[in-house]
């Protein structure tokens, strides 16, 4: 069965909404998680918001490896609305999301990736659908934004891996026990 990985930019006090407002360096490490995340996932879903701010930016985008990565990828976008732009390797996800996703578990394949999309990881971590999540805190308090597990359910999580990277950045790893 493939594994649902959920990939997310956080602040310390757990916000995911526009990383780009604390998260200042990029360095080594965290660009070695990242390749290791990607390297492994053949497939992405996202949710409506982050397929558009998304289809505008990295097509035309020389930000690697993720540029490659996103814009040759199958993308699977949660929406119940036409979308506007066309970005290639795309598809609506048909129905319902948490059925489409343990439909997409059991075909062959890699990795299922979960990125950015804040809604998408929520609905897929509270109907117990993914098992893992990636998480790269910054060192800075957001304040205010949309979190990643507000709203969630009790959930049960394995530690897999920690580490800080050279510039601060917390990258930890965690299996969701079942």
């Amino acid at each position: 069965m493939r594994k649902v990985v959920v990939y997310e930019l956080l602040s310390l006090d757990g916000v995911a909404e526009k990383p780009d407002g604390f998260f200042a360096d990029w360095d080594d490490a965290m660009e070695a998680n990242l390749g290791a995340v990607i390297a492994a996932q053949d497939s992405v879903i996202l949710g409506r918001r982050s397929y558009e701010e998304w289809a505008e930016f990295w097509p035309g985008s020389d930000i690697e490896p993720f540029a490659t990565f996103i814009n040759g990828v199958t993308k699977y976008v949660a929406t119940s609305t036409p979308l506007d732009r066309k970005w290639a390797n795309t598809t609506v996800v048909d129905g319902e999301l948490v059925e489409f996703v343990r439909d997409l578990r059991n075909q062959p394949g890699a990795d299922i990736g979960v990125h950015a999309s804040i809604s998408v990881a929520q609905a897929l971590l509270a109907a117990g659908v993914a098992d893992e999540l990636r998480l790269v805190i910054a060192p800075a308090i957001a304040g205010s934004g949309r979190k990643l597990l507000d709203g969630l359910p009790a959930i049960r999580l394995e530690s897999i891996r920690s580490m800080t990277s050279p510039t601060g950045y917390l990258l930890v790893d965690y299996c969701v026990i079942g």
